[in-house]
C-alpha cells in the first residue's frame, strides 16, 4: 500500500493540473457525485481546493473519504523496510495508443478485451483511458496514421506489453470471446509466454506471462 505521503503528492498534483487548465482532470473531478454532470470546461472553472483533490484520490484508492484513507495508511505497519529509492521514484507507466476513433477503440477494449473505460474526453472524444486490473492504456485521436501503411505489421512493432501472470487463462478467455489473435500463444526464447492482439487501428498489444 502506498504511504500517506504518496497520496498527498497525488492530491497536490491534481490541484496543480487544475490550476494549469489540464483537461484530463475533468473525468476525475466527475467522480465526485456533486460534479457528475459537469463538462470539462465547467470542471476547470470550479474552485478546486486541496480537500476536494484529496477526496478524489481517496475514492480512486477505494476509500469513502480522505479521513478513512489516512486512518488506513497510518494503521498499516510494513513487515520489512523497503529499499529507499535514489532520487524521484516512478509510480507507473501508461502507453499512449494513436487511434482514428477514440470512442470505437475504447468500446473494442471494453467488449473484446475486458477492459474498463476510465474516461473519455471531448465530444466526440479526442482522448481516453481504458484499464483492466493493473494495466492502463491511453487512447489519443489522430487524423492520419502515425506509421506508414503496413509498417507496424511488417516491422513487428509492439505498442504495449501487458504483464499477465495467468497468460494461458487470459488467452483462453479471448479465444472464447472470439477475439482476433494476431499471434497465438507462444513460448519465447527469452523464457516468457505471450500472445498478441491487434486493435482496430492495428496497434499490437502483447500479453506476456
Amino acid at each position: 500500500m502506498p504511504k500517506l505521503e504518496t497520496y498527498k503528492k497525488q492530491a497536490k498534483l491534481l490541484v496543480r493540473w487544475h490550476r494549469e487548465g489540464n483537461f484530463s482532470i475533468g473525468g476525475r473531478i466527475r467522480q465526485l457525485a456533486r460534479y457528475r454532470t459537469l463538462s470539462d470546461r465547467e470542471a476547470l472553472a470550479l474552485k478546486f481546493p486541496l480537500t476536494e483533490a484529496q477526496e478524489i484520490i481517496a475514492l480512486e484508492a477505494g476509500y469513502a473519504s480522505w479521513a478513512e484513507l489516512k486512518a488506513s495508511t497510518e494503521a498499516t505497519t510494513p513487515t520489512s523496510k523497503p529499499p529507499q529509492p535514489h532520487g524521484t521514484a516512478i509510480a507507473s507507466a501508461r502507453p499512449v495508443l494513436y487511434v482514428a476513433d477514440v470512442d470505437a477503440s475504447a468500446t473494442f477494449y471494453r467488449d473484446q478485451l475486458g477492459f474498463r473505460i476510465d474516461f473519455l474526453h471531448g465530444n466526440p472524444p479526442f482522448y481516453g483511458s481504458v484499464s483492466r486490473d493493473g494495466a492502463t492504456l491511453h487512447l489519443k485521436h489522430v487524423d492520419e496514421p502515425v506509421y506508414a501503411a503496413g509498417a507496424a505489421e511488417r516491422e513487428g512493432l509492439i505498442m504495449a506489453y501487458v504483464d499477465a501472470p495467468n497468460v494461458r487463462d487470459l488467452y483462453a478467455e479471448y479465444q472464447a470471446a472470439e477475439t482476433e489473435i494476431a499471434q497465438k500463444l507462444t513460448k519465447q526464447a527469452w523464457g516468457g509466454t505471450d500472445f498478441i492482439v491487434r486493435d482496430p487501428d492495428g496497434n499490437a498489444i502483447a500479453f506476456a506471462g
